[in-house]
């Protein structure tokens, strides 16, 4: 048997694009993703580049609780 997977959350990540009033969105409301990080080597927030359907362009997803 491996190993388990306690030390993995499961995190958020929320299109920073909410706090803007950008009038490029393709629609109203916010985009996220769920992906899962290593709690003892992240501490922090983590913030990734990727694509948000909404604002149809790339921008900074941010951790959310």
């Amino acid at each position: 048997m491996g190993k388990s997977k306690g030390a993995r959350i499961t995190i958020t990540l929320e299109c920073e694009c909410r706090n803007t009033s950008n009038l490029n969105k393709r629609s109203n409301g916010i985009f996220r993703y769920t992906s899962s990080k290593n709690r003892r080597n992240t501490p922090n927030r983590i913030e990734l580049k990727k694509f948000c359907r909404q604002c149809n362009c790339h921008t900074v997803f941010k951790e959310i609780k």
